[in-house]
């Protein structure tokens, strides 16, 4: 498989990137769907799973032609709409910010999901087709019955199983908080990844105005223009890559920026999302907002102090910073639970409320 090489914007070649690590995956078990292993679902570094799903009749149908995974997925369909992004053939598929940053590129609305379904069939054979595509759509919602038939296990862990349609797309770079397991049941999918510690590298854009609720990199992959954003050759030495058939899969850990590029006319992906953390837990989002208002513009030395605080109460915590006050008295220091985590956030959100 050839790899790819990124153009810097004046069409000189950046760099070829290494190609993601294979992680052969075998049947777990016997007669039913695969069950993925805790050394899988618990790593902290990316894992492509060779025909993984291979055996879904999804997967199956797709690799017979689009038109047979068409009609297997109009079998589920059950008059559900799903928020749909399209744009001009201009945009070569790249869903983003238009220019001036006051909007994006693309519009939205609702349609039923069979159209969606027949404008991709419309556009099969057009070499610059209209970009379409529909993200992070509920499963079981848009396509009840469907996931009964091609399931993945994931042990005792219940994950959010989501659907991802549309032509040759281009996703920037852009992080989730779940962990994630994603599986191309149609089409091909290209993935280039980053590690959570090359942020400082990817230009990443506004963090309350966003494409589709994550923020995104500013760099387009396909041509870096390294003249506007230098930081971003330094990521590209630490970006690994992987193509994906119909069948493959690939986990993508918690906090790694990944761009998603659709390689055909007809892509489809179905992923699954979870946390390791307790439901009751609030994303980390919310600390870092609250951080950008109450701490960011503290004079130096404040902001150092702090630092100190969140290093020692938070980052550097292993149960020892409470252990000289009693049991009954740690308060917010004591290990959290559901109840006592709904108390702190009445707490906060009385606080907040002035």
């Amino acid at each position: 498989m050839q790899r790819p090489v990124f153009l810097a914007r004046e069409g000189t070649p950046v760099q070829a990137l290494p190609e993601l690590d294979r992680a052969e995956c075998r049947r777990l078990c016997g007669d039913g769907a695969p069950s993925l292993p805790d050394a899988i679902l618990g790593a902290t570094q990316p894992l492509v799973l060779r025909g993984l799903v291979a055996h879904w009749p999804l997967v199956q149908a797709a690799r017979r032609a689009p038109a047979a995974a068409d009609a297997y997925l109009r079998r589920f369909y059950r008059d559900a709409t799903v928020l749909a992004a399209h744009g001009a053939p201009e945009l070569a598929g790249r869903i983003f910010y238009n220019d001036d940053l006051s909007g994006f590129n693309y519009t939205l609305q609702y349609v039923r999901f069979d159209q969606v379904l027949d404008v991709l069939r419309a556009h099969l054979d057009d070499a610059r087709p209209p970009t379409f595509y529909v993200g992070s759509t509920t499963l079981d919602a848009c396509l009840p019955g469907l996931r009964a038939e091609n399931e993945l296990g994931f042990g005792g862990r219940d994950p959010l199983a989501s659907l991802w349609i549309g032509n040759r797309t281009r996703i920037p770079a852009h992080y989730d908080l779940p962990d994630n397991v994603a599986c191309v049941a149609a089409g091909r999918r290209r993935f280039t990844l980053f590690p959570p510690d090359q942020l400082k590298n990817l230009y990443v854009g506004p963090l309350d105005f966003t494409p589709a609720g994550q923020s995104v990199s500013m760099v387009d992959l396909q041509q870096p223009d390294l003249q506007r954003h230098p930081r971003f050759a330094e990521a590209l030495r630490h970006a690994l890559w992987a193509e994906l058939e119909p069948g493959d899969a690939i986990f993508i850990p918690s906090m790694w920026w990944h761009a998603v590029e659709g390689l055909a006319p007809f892509n489809l992906l179905v992923n699954y999302w979870w946390r390791q953390s307790p439901g009751w837990m609030d994303t980390p989002a919310h600390t870092l907002q609250l951080a950008l208002m109450t701490l960011r513009d503290l004079p130096p030395a404040q902001r150092a102090a702090w630092q100190e605080l969140f290093r020692h109460y938070v980052f550097a915590s292993d149960g020892s910073e409470a252990a000289h006050i009693p049991a009954a008295a740690r308060g917010v220091l004591a290990p959290l639970d559901a109840q006592a985590a709904r108390a702190l956030r009445a707490q906060i959100l009385q606080r907040l409320h002035r």
